[in-house]
């Protein structure tokens, strides 16, 4: 198997399973903001979309609907996925 095609491969498992994180992150944070418990940093949250769990992690909160009033994330998980889409393209093309 090609380097490139191993690397590319290792790209979309981790993006995979950032995304799965991402989404465990948004349901436990809005379990807790019920609950009043202990919330899941903003800080996280987006680290865990840099790395990959923008997609899903948008389409759950919107789904959840958490955090649809904060346009730090209605606006920023757009941006992130509009950038690694550009980052992608840029590596592709």
């Amino acid at each position: 198997m090609e380097l490139r095609s191993i690397a590319t491969w290792m790209l979309i498992i981790l993006a995979a399973l950032f995304s799965v994180a991402s989404l465990i992150a948004v349901i436990l944070d809005k379990s807790r903001a019920r609950k009043n418990g202990r919330r899941v940093s903003e800080a996280t949250l987006f680290t865990l979309a840099s790395l990959g769990g923008a997609p899903v992690m948008l389409l759950s909160m919107l789904l959840i609907r958490h955090k649809t009033k904060h346009l730090k994330f209605m606006l920023g998980l757009p941006l992130i996925i509009l950038y690694q889409a550009l980052i992608i393209y840029m590596i592709v093309v």
